[in-house]
């Protein structure tokens, strides 16, 4: 099921938001749409007064220095390295802009590519400057990617702040800066919110590709276990691309797995399989929320949906301009320790989640 045009362009916002200027052509190919497509969305976006259009380029409407967007002359610059097709940490990128920005630092943005272990050689060749220091949201698809760059990371000659990642405790980089999501309560949030309804059988369909969908599938486990009102629980694959490995087979769909367990609460990572969930269960006959309760984990899209869907918001903004300062800080002599910050994600209750009845 193809995404809406809301969502589209909602992500389309975030991408341009956290980038300042973006090639209408990457848009499409991050976006997995036609060119026309995004031409199109981004036209419908100015008439809005959303964005500024330029030839073939996509602009924020919010001002950036000329040198936050050059990620060549990195003279005295803060590096600052994400993921391609991240919208998420998109918004983690702008709070770190944001706060840099106000302390007159320049940002050198870098965006890694989807293959594995794409961080290192851009982190490498940007410190091959006068850089001062460095940002970064890697990846880290499998725990082995994630434990292969420990030492590396660890050993740069620059203070370096780990953005929306915990690497594990008593690893070469347990002791370097970091700033995160406290999933785990994200979890709990939402996990107490469907019991706080009567929900008692309860689905996590997750991802499993990345730091966070690890950390949820964890969490979930450890809290649904143990929560003396929970009847039955599972954790399946919120979609067939939503693993590093390959997936035998098509998945079923999750209406029949929820079906199956009788299940009448669902947390979905993240918003789009949430939304697109919503529509299955609309056309299976299941309602939402009368007869199935849904709660989205990101909040990026998940208010524009038909049904606007209840979601467990982290902090992400928060992330990367804690991040910043905290490198900014440590920059300036003000921090002794290492330190691990986590951030508290909030609930917010939308139409996709109402009390069970019988």
């Amino acid at each position: 099921m193809r995404e809406t045009s809301a969502v589209r362009r909602q992500r389309i916002l975030a991408v341009v938001f956290a980038r300042g200027a973006v090639k209408v052509s990457d848009l499409a190919a991050e976006l997995g749409v036609s060119i026309v497509t995004v031409r199109r969305d981004v036209e419908q976006l100015a008439r809005a007064g959303k964005l500024r259009r330029g030839h073939g380029v996509a602009r924020s409407l919010a001002p950036t220095e000329p040198e936050a967007q050059t990620i060549t002359n990195t003279d005295g610059a803060v590096v600052l390295v994400v993921p391609e097709r991240h919208t998420y940490l998109y918004e983690a990128v702008h709070g770190a802009r944001t706060a840099l920005d106000e302390a007159g630092v320049r940002v050198a943005l870098h965006i890694a590519p989807q293959v594995p272990a794409a961080e290192r050689p851009i982190v490498e060749r940007a410190l091959a400057g006068d850089v001062r220091g460095l940002l970064i949201a890697p990846r880290w698809r499998t725990a082995d990617l994630e434990e292969a760059d420990y030492g590396w990371l660890a050993g740069l000659r620059v203070p370096a702040v780990i953005m929306e990642r915990r690497p594990r405790p008593g690893s070469a980089l347990h002791a370097v800066d970091s700033v995160c999501s406290d999933h785990w309560y994200g979890i709990h949030l939402a996990v107490d919110h469907l019991v706080s309804l009567g929900h008692r059988r309860i689905v996590l369909a997750a991802r499993d590709d990345s730091p966070t969908a690890r950390a949820l599938r964890t969490a979930f486990a450890e809290i649904a276990a143990a929560h003396p009102a929970i009847d039955g629980w599972t954790i399946v694959l919120s979609s067939p691309n939503a693993s590093p490995d390959p997936v035998d087979g098509p998945l079923p769909p999750l209406a029949e797995i929820l079906a199956k367990h009788q299940a009448t609460g669902a947390i979905l990572h993240g918003d789009v399989d949430a939304l697109m969930l919503v529509q299955q269960l609309a056309d299976s006959g299941v309602r939402v929320p009368q007869d199935c309760s849904v709660v989205a984990y990101d909040d990026v899209v998940a208010a524009l949906g038909s049904t606007p869907l209840t979601a467990i918001a982290p902090p992400k903004a928060e992330v990367g301009q804690v991040a910043a300062e905290l490198l900014l800080r440590r920059l300036d002599g003000k921090v002794g320790r290492p330190q691990r910050l986590q951030l508290l994600p909030e609930l917010k209750v939308r139409a996709s989640t109402d009390r069970l009845t019988d």
